[in-house]
């Protein structure tokens, strides 16, 4: 016997062989058809009998296993079953004939046989024929399945007398000699009458009958004539029939314990009729008491109670322990022939079956490993394809996965090997797909996303590089594409350098023919490949949703805001809700993204290949809104490291995002990578939500980009710097370009300004404008440009606080702006010894060539569109950088009375800080000039301040910060109100530049009071005209002249009485003044005047005269009488006006 039968199992040596086969041309469809319905009909009651008949088909069968029929009759073929086609009746003789050619092939083993003929019909198909039926077509032949129980009983009867003939042989030295193929040249010459002889004859005609009673349903029966044969077989050393007869027993055994079987075939077999127990289930159990009972021992009322002789034969049946080693023994006496080697073969996957169903594997293992080393004839391909198929699925069912794999993986080789003329691809590639899960390996790129690798890496790669093979054989480059991309995936840890760079040139060449998607993948046989997105190239650590630039970031109006607080719960805190919000946080963002603007996702990536990755098409997968995403192109160097990536897109409506993932385009394979699948990354967050679209505004200025970046405290960045250099005092421009540069209309514009990281002190106002003009352009519709206009205007402390310039004296010094005098001019130096010494100390107040740094940032918050619908704006800033170089300083003020009560001069020291040549002006003043780095003192003549309009200090009891406050803010107001009477302006010549120069942080307290009007004005009018100053009033001698004074209670108390004496006196303009002039001036009246109290904010006026007798220049000197009220108030409160009165001649009347 050459070939071997690998799906052989214990069971089988009960059935009875039954070949079904073809005669002339039957289609393969119909015949397997009818096969698969006379198959069915497996297991057979006997009639009249408790037994039951098992019966093997087989549609193709070696001739010459059929040989081996007496040395275990299970391989002869005892049934014949034909199917053929004759459509007429010329046909019938020819196809009967074939029939019984047919037959004459299995002709000396055969009980019994049938003929199926389809499509026959007529006289001959009528005629009654017991191994012939009949049938129109396939359809109708519902009588099959009864044909062939019929068919199988007939069987069974010469199987029956047989059994007997052979069972009841008393004949004794005549039985006859069975022997195997290859034992008749063997015996030719032995002694027939040795006893040696004889009882091998006895011996090998006990396992035969064993045989046969077993495949008669008498299992009892085969068990003792499977022992004696044993007995009689071991004493003349017959061992290979010893093994065939431990191996019958074997087989009894099994099918006494494991009534389901061990083929592994759906459903139990049907129980022999009273063999069983109702505890036969469990007796594979080690140890577990086997009883045989006879059927003869039943009774209508159960078991017969005398069941010793059954109860003694019980020891006939094996435990399961002894089932294995008697299965040892018979292989190792099978090993003993060459020829037995099929034989032997089958016994150890016999009982590597058993053993699987005991769950030995270890030793199950030994068995196969025993099989695979037996060496058989010169094996055709298809039979090395199925032994080591067969070994895999056993390697599979004692649970050696790996096993199993390796030997399946050598079939599939197989089915390949060069040999073959027209090697099988397909079937190689089915039988590699089926090796996978015994190396750990899967189709699905996700089973490699979670925890460490499973398996030998390897060996997965070598399989994985067969697959791709495979594929390419077999013509079909998408599945080059998916296998190459999966190993390129997953094992991209354990590939070398130089198999990274070659696995990827196999994959650019399959993929410049058949592009990689993401597609389903499933093969004919409807296993489906799932897609391989590459999340390793480049390797992505880090998903950020990005917010939009400051300038873009949109705001929602707080009062709309409020609206839309959660009121669901009553509570301030509560664990639950604060537990599911963070949970919300974690997939929602706190920002918005904008309907129409372009978005951003960084990416953090790295690129682990030893060469240049280029990733082309990666953009982002996004759910929830529409998103039209604008795809990236990027080239990664050599094992880069983290590496920022920024992903872009449009949302084009509105609504809740979600970023699911990015895509990607790499060596021709377009991949799909979702977030979900990457549980190495990290993320902030997929969702955030968009709102309306907004308008979008660009700003230029006429100003230059600044260096200099602003640091707001706020946080706030600014989009847009610029910068610009003013000397202290001037003032410029600012001409600001709006463009609309979205989609939407501007409808609405707000502008604010506030100064950042300013240490000096600003007098007035730094930025200015006037927005009515701009808003008269809005709305303004896209493209379009507003302009607006801002006023930078910089006053800082003109003071010089530091002693930096020599003192000046009032000798010699020129007074500018004096009619009483001329100017002349004195140029003052710094003195050396003040110079700061280092950097640091230069940087001191005082250091008049500092240079002093403003900032400011502009914030236009505007909106329009249907986001200002929803209540949503935008803010842009501007940062403004302003350097102030110092322009001129007040080094020194001071005050000189002038010849009226209610004037002054104001006298400043004034230096020129600059390089260049300065002219200072003043209101009713010459122009100064003063040259680079001189000093000259300036005098102004001002009226005097009433300031008692200004707000007092804070009753008591106000707090003393508002007091402090109220106070400087008074200060303030002073020093605005006496700079913008004196308006001193200095002018640049050679730069065309001028500003202003404020005396405002100059003033102190002694300066103020000089500068303020008493709160007691003294008015004094001769003959109606106020005196004061160098007017001078003309009278007639002779003419009485009316004398008024006037008092006016500024302050907030009540002031007088007060007593005043008028003395006048003549001046010689020598120093000699001249009070004796009692014969040139008399009083109308008394020279004293009275005045009474005067309360607040009321006057009182005294009335007298004057008569003068002589022409002349007189003055009056008035004196306040010393009593209280004098005594209390400041003198500068009791100024009186000076009089200067000329006395001329009476006018003569005109003569006629």
């Amino acid at each position: 016997m050459s070939v071997p039968d690998y799906m052989q199992c214990a069971e089988d040596h009960q059935t009875l062989l039954v070949v079904v086969q073809p005669i002339g041309v039957v289609p393969e469809e119909s015949f397997f058809r009818i096969y698969k319905r006379i198959s069915a009909v497996s297991q057979v009651n006997v009639r009249d009998s408790q037994r039951v008949l098992y019966i093997r088909y087989r549609h193709h069968y070696p001739p010459e296993n059929n040989e081996w029929g007496d040395f275990q009759t299970h391989r002869k073929v005892v049934g014949l079953i034909t199917i053929t086609e004759c459509s007429s009746a010329k046909e019938w003789p020819q196809t009967f004939e074939k029939f019984h050619l047919q037959k004459e092939i299995y002709g000396s083993t055969l009980y019994d046989s049938r003929l199926f003929v389809f499509g026959l019909q007529g006289e001959i198909a009528e005629q009654p024929r017991t191994d012939v039926a009949f049938y129109p077509s396939y359809d109708e032949c519902e009588t099959v399945e009864k044909r062939i129980e019929d068919f199988i009983e007939s069987l069974f009867i010469v199987l029956e007398s047989k059994r007997l003939d052979r069972a009841t042989d008393k004949s004794g030295d005549k039985i006859p000699l069975l022997c195997v193929p290859f034992e008749k040249k063997d015996f030719v010459g032995l002694d027939t009458d040795s006893r040696h002889y004889k009882k091998r004859c006895q011996g090998r005609m006990r396992k035969h009958v064993g045989d046969l009673c077993l495949q008669a349903g008498m299992l009892q029966d085969s068990l003792v004539h499977y022992h004696m044969a044993v007995e009689l077989l071991r004493s003349v050393n017959d061992f290979l029939w010893l093994g065939a007869a431990l191996e019958g027993l074997c087989s009894a055994s099994v099918i006494y314990h494991y009534p389901g079987g061990t083929g592994g075939k759906v459903g139990p077999r049907r129980a022999q009729g009273g063999s069983l127990s109702a505890e036969a289930g469990n007796r594979h159990r080690p140890g577990a008491q086997e009883v045989l009972i006879d059927p003869g021992a039943l009774t209508s009322n159960g078991i017969n109670a005398d069941t010793s002789a059954e109860i003694g034969r019980a020891k006939n049946c094996l435990s399961p322990e002894d089932i294995i080693e008697k299965y040892k023994e018979a292989i190792s006496y099978y090993g003993k022939y060459k020829n037995a080697g099929v034989i032997e073969l089958e016994a150890c996957v016999k009982a590597v079956r058993v053993l699987a169903i005991q769950k030995r594997s270890m030793e199950a293992s030994e068995f196969l490993q025993n099989a695979v080393y037996i060496n058989l004839r010169q094996l055709s391909e298809e039979e090395k394809i199925q032994r080591y198929s067969i070994l895999s699925e056993l390697y599979e069912r004692i649970g050696f996965h790996r096993k199993s794999a390796f030997f399946k993986r050598i079939a599939a080789m197989q089915c390949a090997a060069p040999s073959i003329p027209e090697p099988g691809w397909r079937a190689c590639y089915k039988l590699l797909l089926e090796t996978l899960p015994g190396y750990s390996l899967s189709l699905d790129p996700q089973d490699f996303s979670r925890g460490a690798h499973r398996g030998w890496a390897a060996v997965q790669m070598r399989l994985l590089h067969e697959l791709v093979y495979a594929s390419r054989r077999m013509g079909n480059p998408a599945l080059c594409v998916r296998h190459l991309s999966f190993l390129l995936q997953t094992m991209l840890d354990f590939l070398s350098d130089q198999e990274k760079k070659d696995v990827t040139q196999s994959l650019e060449s399959y993929t410049a023919k058949c592009p990689g998607t993401m597609e389903v993948i499933t093969l004919p046989d409807g296993l489906k490949l799932p897609p391989v997105p590459f999340t390793k190239l480049p390797i992505v650590k880090s998903v950020k949703l990005l917010n939009l630039p400051t300038s873009l970031r949109p705001h929602k109006v707080k009062s709309l805001l409020g609206q839309n607080v959660s009121t669901k719960s009553p509570f301030i805190y509560s664990p639950i809700i604060a537990h599911s919000r963070g949970e919300e946080r974690n997939k929602k963002i706190d920002f918005q993204w904008v309907q129409g603007d372009v978005c951003e996702v960084q990416l953090m990536v790295y690129n682990p290949m030893p060469f240049e990755l280029r990733v082309e098409n990666m953009g982002l997968l996004t759910t929830g809104v529409e998103f039209e995403s604008l795809p990236a192109a990027l080239s990664l160097p050599a094992e880069s490291g983290l590496y920022p990536v920024t992903l872009v897109g449009v949302p084009q409506t509105t609504g809740q995002i979600t970023v699911n993932g990015y895509h990607t385009s790499v060596f021709g394979v377009f991949s799909d990578c979702l977030l979900d699948n990457l549980p190495g990354v990290k993320t902030n967050g997929c969702t955030v939500e968009v709102i309306p679209a907004l308008p979008r505004v660009q700003i230029s200025t006429s100003l230059p980009r600044s260096a200099h970046t602003l640091q707001p405290s706020s946080g706030d960045e600014i989009s847009t710097n610029v910068s610009v250099q003013l000397y202290n005092g001037e003032t410029q421009q600012l001409i600001i370009k709006l463009e609309n540069i979205g989609t939407e209309p501007l409808e609405k514009l707000e502008v604010t300004a506030k100064t950042v990281n300013i240490k000096e002190k600003l007098y007035g106002d730094f930025l200015s404008w006037n927005l009515e003009d701009t808003l008269c352009q809005f709305p303004l519709k896209p493209g379009k440009i507003a302009t607006f206009t801002v006023n930078i205007k910089v006053k800082l402390d003109f003071s010089c606080q530091e002693n930096l310039l020599q003192d000046l004296s009032d000798d010699g010094i020129s007074v500018s702006g004096l009619p009483l005098s001329s100017p002349f001019r004195q140029v003052v130096k710094p003195r050396v010894e003040t110079k700061p010494l280092n950097a640091q100390e230069s940087s001191k107040v005082g250091d008049f060539s500092h240079v002093k740094t403003l900032e400011a940032i502009l914030n236009f918050k505007y909106s329009g569109g249907p986001g200002h619908a929803e209540g949503y704006y935008r803010n842009l800033a501007l940062g403004l950088h302003v350097e102030v170089e110092p322009s001129v300083f007040f080094t020194r003020i001071s005050t000189l009375p002038a010849t009226s009560t209610r004037q002054c001069h104001l006298l400043l020291d004034v230096f020129n800080s600059t390089e260049h040549e300065l002219t200072i002006s003043a209101r009713n003043n010459e122009d100064l000039i003063l040259h680079a780095g001189e000093c000259q003192r300036i005098a102004i003549q001002v009226d005097k301040f009433n300031f008692e309009s200004f707000p007092e200090s804070p009753a008591d009891g106000a707090q003393l910060a508002n007091a402090k406050q109220l106070e400087e803010e008074r200060q303030q107001a002073r020093g605005l109100e006496i700079n913008s009477k004196l308006d001193i302006c200095w002018k640049i010549p050679s730069l065309k530049r001028e500003g202003e120069a404020s005396v405002e942080g100059v003033l102190n307290q002694l300066v103020l009071e000089h500068l303020q009007l008493a709160p007691l004005q003294w008015d004094i009018l001769v003959d109606g005209k106020v005196c004061d100053c160098d007017i001078v009033v003309t009278c007639q001698v002779g003419d009485p002249v009316p004398l008024q004074v006037k008092l006016t209670n500024w302050s907030k108390h009540s002031v007088g009485p007060f007593a005043l004496t008028m003395m006048p006196y003549q001046d010689y303009q020598n120093g000699v003044h001249n009070y004796d002039l009692q014969d040139a001036i008399t009083f109308v009246g008394s020279n004293t005047f009275y005045i009474d109290t005067v309360k607040p904010a009321k006057d009182s006026v005294y009335f007298g005269a004057l008569l003068f007798l002589y022409t002349g220049d007189f003055y009056l000197n008035i004196k306040f009488h010393e009593d209280n009220c004098s005594r209390e108030l400041p003198l500068s409160w009791l100024c009186l006006p000076s009089v200067h009165i000329r006395a001329t001649e009476p006018v003569a009347p005109a003569k006629l």
